[in-house]
């Protein structure tokens, strides 16, 4: 079999997976969703992503990124709080069916809901998105500013999805905060923490993006002064985010500790700045050809053989870092996956197609042994086996062989 044989039955027994185990209704429930792996019991908040990926490419299955939006605000509590997971009864393996127990948005969901407006066009779903939008802005208003600083705020390790990442060193609870083996809601504060509450930077990326989506919303459907409003709070968050997280020396963005100290690590968040918009194109210019060229192309950080790792390889933090479902070393299925939805935006076509390309290398030459795992190493390109036939992992290689077959790029 010829390599362009490999990759062409690798991606129909992918599509034969995705379309045939990975879609399936939760125990009680008769929505079909679209699912993460066999690891994952259920959908995290996190990887709503996937489902409107998924549509993107194959408008059949706009009705799970549908379903999938309305899984997570149906069980939205009365206060506006989301859920950070759901769980399928038949699938569970721990924890409560419904969690409220960290943030874990990852990519702005008022976002992601309006890009699901804007292939149904349902006037009604638009209005539904846009109350839950709102109410879960002002459940984070409410909850997650308590020092004031006009910033949302990390109080769990697990609120930023980054497990096992050297930029939560000092948090007392890297994971839930639990008392006497109970977890508690995402609200509650864990006492005497050290360092928390922290301004972590993809937080309030993620904020940022849910005030300008609503703010879209809102003039959608013609509420100009909501619209205006929302958008004024925007752009404030920006500003602070400028004013507290960002460091003109290093041209970073850091998490900030509740002393207003920044908490240097060289984290993936940078690419939350783009993945959010956060950063203008044209008002921004200069300070993106800085970070691009000091850190997101830089070979010894984030350009490495395998891009991009969820922590700079020259980064201390790396060392000593677990050997699977780490934040804090490896290049993530999810990391591939979100630059769809900023590089090329951003001009990156050229690295969207290495990447592209290495990541069709790696799951190629690897897929007689390890199918489709959660994340590889970013010098060596050999994956862990964490999370095999992962989703985001999958719809990105379909994604690559398609963008370089189209560019006659060799595979």
């Amino acid at each position: 079999m010829s390599r362009t044989e490999k990759v062409s039955a690798i991606c129909e027994e992918i599509k034969k997976r995705l379309y045939g185990v990975h879609i399936d209704c939760f125990e009680g429930m008769d929505k079909p969703l679209f699912l993460i792996s066999e690891a994952y019991p259920g959908i995290w908040l996190e990887h709503v992503y996937d489902s409107v990926f998924l549509a993107k490419n194959d408008p059949s299955m706009l009705y799970l990124a549908e379903n999938t939006i309305s899984l997570f605000i149906d069980h939205q509590k009365e206060d506006g709080q989301l859920p950070c997971l759901v769980l399928d009864a038949k699938r569970r393996k721990f924890g409560n069916l419904i969690g409220y127990n960290q943030i874990q948005e990852c990519v702005s969901i008022a976002r992601l809901a309006f890009m699901v407006y804007e292939m149904n066009k349902d006037r009604e779903f638009l209005k539904k998105i846009f109350e839950s939008s709102k109410k879960w802005v002002n459940w984070l208003k409410e909850n997650r500013m308590t020092t004031n600083r006009g910033l949302i705020e990390m109080f769990v390790g697990y609120d930023t999805g980054h497990d096992n990442s050297g930029r939560l060193k000092g948090l007392s609870c890297e994971g839930h905060y639990v008392i006497d083996g109970e977890v508690q809601n995402a609200s509650v504060l864990p006492p005497d923490d050290a360092v928390a509450p922290i301004l972590a930077v993809d937080m309030n990326c993620n904020f940022y993006s849910n005030l300008v989506h609503i703010s879209k919303m809102a003039y959608e459907l013609g509420l100009t002064d909501e619209a205006e409003k929302y958008e004024a709070e925007a752009k404030a968050v920006k500003e602070k985010m400028f004013e507290l997280c960002f460091d003109k020396d290093d041209d970073f963005f850091y998490d900030v500790d509740k002393n207003g100290q920044k908490r240097k690590y060289l984290s993936s968040t940078i690419f939350h700045l783009f993945l959010e918009g956060v950063l203008d194109k044209v008002e921004d210019a200069a300070l993106i050809d800085r970070i691009y060229k000091r850190h997101i192309s830089n070979p010894e950080e984030f350009a490495t053989p395998y891009p991009y790792p969820s922590m700079a390889v020259n980064d201390p933090s790396c060392e000593g870092h677990i050997d699977g479902n780490c934040w804090g070393y490896y290049s993530q299925g999810l990391i591939a996956l979100r630059t769809t939805l900023w590089m090329e935006k951003y001009g990156y076509e050229a690295e969207l197609d290495n990447l592209c390309k290495k990541w069709v290398e790696v799951w190629t030459d690897n897929f007689d042994s390890i199918k489709m795992a959660q994340e590889i190493d970013p010098l060596t390109g050999i994956p862990t086996r964490t999370s095999e036939w992962y989703s985001s992992t999958m719809l990105f290689y379909l994604f690559a062989v398609k963008r370089l077959e189209a560019k006659n790029i060799e595979i």
